[in-house]
């Protein structure tokens, strides 16, 4: 699966659960951090754990592990890394402090609905 597919697939299973606002930001010819990553915003807390789950589920159904996983149970912000897609998922109120978007505002972006 190349990263692109990755990253959109991570993005529709965050639709799955409810997700909303995601986006994709197209990082590869900007950053050596990663090639994508995969914004998108839940509700509360319960709904940031349950979208990230579910990521996190559907992907390692294809075989597909992150390197890594941040954010407890009661955070605001969830990160899975995949080296080359890392997906965060947020509450609205830590979406707009992060301003991820903002941070990487040169980054060409692809909106999933």
């Amino acid at each position: 699966m190349t990263s692109l597919a990755l990253a959109r697939a991570a993005g529709r299973l965050a639709l799955s659960k409810k997700g909303f606002d995601v986006r994709i930001l197209k990082l590869k010819k900007l950053s050596s951090v990663s090639d994508y990553f995969v914004i998108c915003s839940g509700s509360v807390e319960l709904h940031v754990r349950a979208i990230a789950d579910a990521v996190e589920d559907g992907l390692r159904a294809k075989g597909i592990r992150p390197s890594h996983r941040e954010g407890s149970e009661r955070s605001r912000w969830t990160l899975l890394d995949y080296f080359d897609v890392v997906v965060h998922v947020f509450t609205e109120e830590a979406r707009q402090f992060y301003a991820l978007e903002k941070l990487w505002g040169d980054a060409p972006v692809e909106t999933l609905e």
